[in-house]
Formats: structure tokens, sequence, C-alpha cells
């Protein structure tokens, strides 16, 4: 007996969503039910994934670039000590590479202009364990450093800063200043542009430049192999742990430097952000449920005839209930399948519409220098749509408790008597 009663109280509430029998005024008040629910939904969706897209450049590609930990020392460690350093380092858990490095302060220079810049001697056949650097040139290869010896890699702003394109030469300066008996004298040499890389953030782009190890000690003039090796780790977020473990780890003067000193503070903003807009996003959809409610109370003292004749057909409160539940549900399930529609349009073309609004009024949405990046990422997540969609519709769900009990609990007599 209970199944046609539910079947019934679906059929009479998808009719009276469909009819257009009902006031206008109603109506309008379930349009903007359904545009509020359908809003919400698609903005949650696609800030949700523009937050995905920030945290995913964040961790796979600018610490995919730097190092999540650096260990260095300007004390000339011998390289038995540096053996017996890393192999203890590489003994915890959440250590997954390491590599050698010399990384140095220098000066690079052309007829254009100067800059300082951030050194990093590699050994080119280690340099992919512990970084995805190789996967943002945008001319020439990482493995040329490996072909020549004074070939040389630098960000893209750094080159347009410089003047300098592939195949050209750069002169690389050493800060130490060599005495000899005629003249002060700075060591310098050239080298060959034989790469250069685009990250998307301003601090790498315009301030690294990477070389082969062997050159970079010749210039610096560092007796030891190396000064210093950079570390990859399993879980990134796990930093702080892994830094203090290293740091008991190493000898007197070494120096243990994690990613967090130069991203963790925007990456901690990223995920306040993340919160902020979503409690703002879901305090709409919230406010949409509410109109949801008032909605549903219009429709119910419109349907009072209807109710009547319904209870004197013999319908129990019960069934007068599912009626309007289900017609709450139908509301709230058409707003999130269009909400659903718009978010995932928006996930995917966010991007281009942030280029497209750049272009038209020249301007930066997104500042280099004060972002990570300098485009809007997304990311979207198919877990974040069922999140969303789960919860608005137990909000729908909840809007109709009131509307539903209010049309079961009214009496017969007194709905024919209502104007």
């Amino acid at each position: 007996m209970n199944k046609p009663k539910v079947s019934v109280s679906r059929l009479i509430a998808f009719r009276y969503i469909s009819s257009k029998s009902h006031s206008h005024l109603v109506s309008f008040m379930s349009a903007i039910s359904i545009f509020g629910l359908s809003l919400g939904v698609g903005i949650l969706i696609t800030a949700s994934s523009i937050m995905n897209g920030f945290d995913k450049e964040l961790r796979e590609n600018i610490l995919g670039v730097i190092p999540h930990i650096t260990v260095s020392s300007g004390e000339g460690l011998e390289s038995h000590e540096w053996d017996q350093m890393e192999d203890s380092i590489m003994a915890l858990a959440n250590v997954e590479a390491a590599s050698p490095s010399i990384n140095m302060g220098g000066v690079v220079a052309t007829s254009v202009g100067s800059a300082g810049v951030l050194v990093n001697g590699i050994e080119v056949s280690s340099e992919s364990s512990v970084s995805v650097i190789h996967n943002f040139f945008v001319s020439g290869e990482l493995e040329n450093l490996a072909d020549n010896r004074w070939g040389i890699a630098l960000g893209e702003s750094l080159a347009k800063n410089l003047g300098v394109q592939l195949g050209e030469s750069i002169d690389l300066f050493s800060p130490t200043i060599v005495i000899n008996p005629l003249t002060p004298r700075v060591p310098f040499r050239s080298f060959e542009v034989v790469g250069i890389f685009r990250v998307g953030n301003q601090e790498i782009d315009s301030n690294l430049v990477i070389a082969n190890m062997e050159a970079v000690r010749a210039v610096f003039r560092i007796r030891h192999k190396y000064n210093g090796f950079r570390i990859k780790l399993h879980n990134v977020l796990e930093v702080g742990e892994t830094e203090n473990l290293i740091s008991n780890l190493s000898l007197p003067g070494v120096s243990v430097v994690s990613w967090k000193s130069q991203f963790g503070a925007i990456y901690e903003n990223i995920n306040f952000s993340r919160s902020i807009i979503s409690l703002m996003l879901w305090l709409l959809i919230m406010v949409a449920a509410f109109n949801l409610i008032v909605s549903l109370i219009m429709i119910v003292k419109g349907k009072a005839s209807d109710i009547a004749i319904l209870r004197a057909l013999g319908a129990s409160p019960l069934m007068i209930r599912s009626i309007f539940i289900w017609q709450g549900v139908l509301i709230g399930l058409i707003g999130i399948l269009f909400g659903v529609i718009l978010g995932i349009v928006g996930s995917f073309q966010i991007g281009n519409l942030a280029a497209y609004v750049e272009n038209l009024f020249s301007i930066n949405l997104l500042n280099a220098d004060v972002y990570p990046i300098d485009f809007l990422p997304s990311e979207f997540s198919i877990f974040d749509v069922g999140s969303v969609v789960t919860g608005v519709l137990l909000l729908s769900i909840l809007a109709t408790i009131y509307p539903s009990s209010k049309a079961a609990s009214t009496p017969p007599a007194e709905s024919l008597r209502s104007p």
C-alpha cells in the first residue's frame, strides 16, 4: 500500500512543478530558488576547481622545481662527510631522493644589462630525481648542459630582461674578488645559453640560472666537489617534521632550509582562502534554500483547496507531506543539475575567460610579484562535485520539512474555508 502512495505523491509533485496554473508569484519564487541553487552550486564547483588548481600548481610544479629541502654548508665539508650525511638522510622514511649541487649567488650580464641570480650547479644525470624543471623548458632542453660544459639555462623573464636568446652568450660573475699582484679581479666566464624555461613563478623565472656543476665549481673557485644537496620528499606537506630530523642528523655548520621558508605562507593563504570562499558560497546556497522554504510555503497556501480535496478522498497526512517533500527535492534537483553544468563549464573555461579579460582590458589578474603563478589555474575534481551535490541535496530536503509538515497538519475544513 505504501509504494503506490509514494508514486502518487511524486506524480502530483511533478505536476505541481510543471503546471502553469498556480500564481505568477509562486512561479517567480520557485524560479528564484532554482536560480539561487544553480548559481551557488556552479560558483562553488568553479571556485573549488580554481583552489585545486592553485594547490596542484604549487605542489606539483613550483614545488617540483625548487627543492623540498636544501642542505648546504659554507664550511667546505669533505666528500666523505657529505656521503655519510647523505646516507643517514636517505634512510629517513619520507625522503625519496637526493642530488648533490652547488648553490651560489652570482651575477649574470650581457650588453643589455645585468642581474643578481641564484646559481644552481647540478649533475644533469641525477637532476630529474629531485626536480621537474626539464618539463618547463620553452627553448632548448636540460640535457644540453651535459653536452656543453659551458652551457647555461635561465628563466624566460631573466632572458627577456637581459635581451638574450638561445645560442647567445652570457657572462657569469662570481662575487668573490681574486687578489693578484697587479689588480683585484672578479672571476667570470662566458656561457652559451642552451635552455630557457618558464615555470610561471616570477621569482624562479627571473632569478634562477642552472649550469653544469663542474663549470660552476670552476667559476666560483670551489675546492670541494659540491657544497650541498637537494632533497625530494614523498609527502611534501610533512616537510616540517622531516626538516627537524635532517637538522638533527646534520654536521655542525650545515644549513637545512625547506620550501616553507619561501612558499609556506602562500600555501597557508591558499588553504585559508579556500575555507573562506567555501563558507561564503555555502551561505549563498543556504539563502537559496531559505527561498525554497518560502516558495514551498506559498505553494502550500496556493494549493490549500487541493490539499483539502486529497484529504477528503482519503489521502493521509504522510502522503500530503510526501507531495511537498518531493516538490522541494525536485526543485533542488533541477537547481543542482543546472548548477553542475554551470560549474563544469566554468571549471574548464575559467582560465580562458581570465586570459580573455586580461587581453581585453590589458590588465594582469594575477600579479607574478604577489602570487606564486601568473595565470589562473583550474583542476576539476569529481569528488568536489559529489560533495557539493550531496550537501545541496540535503539542504533541499531539510528545507521541505516545515512546509510539508504545515501542509500535512492543515485540517481539510480549514483548507476549504481559505480564500
